[in-house]
């Protein structure tokens, strides 16, 4: 399409997002063109898939007032925001919803005035993100879409899942609850029929997903989080811990200035490390963390993580040293 008569296009589709309707002749006096030049136009907005649609009463063009979301009227700190998050987001390769969210960031992009989308374009430049490790998403987008339809409508899921648990792969029924991203992976909780509870799946070990016609009630007690409760991250394992550890100078600081719990208690000592304290429900996700820190952390409670975070510590020191034989 040469760029006049896509001007001419975006101007009628500017004119008819007004929601009044127009008779030919007026959207011919509009545009400047013949009321022929007009039908082909408005064939080109009908072929795109923008609702124009002839009234036999009134005679006139009008477009479905629902087909586009209202204007906003953005601060430029708010369009910056979204821009930022949006566009950042969208060059995660493989990451579901964010492909979505570039390409809304785009219209939101299209639609600002000139100088501020000059002002952003300028700003973004100058502005970078870069964010965590992910798990590989690759081709999830549809259980993604899958899983929200099954919840939206309550309906059944029959799942084969490759469960690093129970170290085999595994066949259930779920009634899916909610999903949920964490830190690096997305996942689905609902009603497993095999484990006769509310269980967690990632939906990255899920190798197949079937959407059933069957309908499930809606589970009245079910919280996030409350089914999260005092989780490190997403696993609770039915057991509260007071854990208490002490943290060295070098990486004293790093570690209090983020909060990786609602529970976390920081205290400061004389030469610079902190003791962290938390109650947390299950050892196994906190054990992992603590064990990123090496020898700038000690378990000081409980024995039990005391016991566990020294025992990697031996099967780590004797894979070393059969490695120098």
């Amino acid at each position: 399409m040469k760029l006049s008569r896509l001007e001419r296009v975006l101007k009628l589709l500017a004119v008819l997002q007004s929601g009044r309707l127009y008779r030919p002749g007026e959207l011919a006096e509009q545009l400047g063109v013949s009321k022929r030049t007009v039908f082909r136009d408005l064939d080109v907005l009908y072929k795109a898939g923008i609702p124009c649609f002839y009234d036999e009463e009134q005679q006139g063009y009008r477009m479905n007032g629902n087909f586009f979301l209202p204007p906003m009227n953005l601060k430029l700190s708010e369009a910056m925001s979204l821009l930022l998050v949006a566009q950042q987001a969208g060059g995660s390769e493989g990451l579901p919803l964010t492909a979505s969210a570039k390409e809304a960031a785009l219209k939101i992009e299209c639609a600002l005035p000139s100088q501020i989308r000059q002002h952003c374009g300028m700003l973004l430049a100058s502005m970078s993100t870069q964010l965590s490790p992910k798990a590989r998403h690759e081709e999830l987008d549809e259980t993604l879409a899958q899983l929200q339809k099954a919840i939206r409508q309550r309906r059944t899921c029959q799942l084969t899942y490759i469960s690093f648990f129970e170290r085999k792969q595994i066949a259930t029924t779920l009634h899916p609850y909610h999903l949920h991203f964490a830190q690096r992976a997305w996942y689905v909780i609902g009603y497993s029929s095999l484990h006769k509870e509310v269980r967690t799946f990632k939906l990255g070990r899920i190798k197949n997903l079937e959407v059933l016609e069957k309908r499930f009630e809606a589970a009245k007690r079910f919280r996030m989080e409350e089914y999260l409760g005092q989780a490190w991250s997403i696993i609770a394992e039915g057991k509260i811990f007071k854990v208490k550890l002490r943290f060295a100078l070098l990486v004293a600081a790093n570690v209090a200035e983020v909060l990786w719990h609602r529970r976390q208690k920081i205290a400061w000592h004389d030469d610079g490390s902190i003791i962290y304290e938390v109650e947390v429900d299950g050892l196994t996700e906190i054990s992992w963390w603590v064990l990123g820190y090496g020898d700038q952390v000690e378990v000081l409670a409980p024995a039990a993580l005391r016991k566990r975070v020294a025992e990697t510590a031996k099967k780590m020191l004797t894979t070393y040293e059969k490695s120098k034989m």
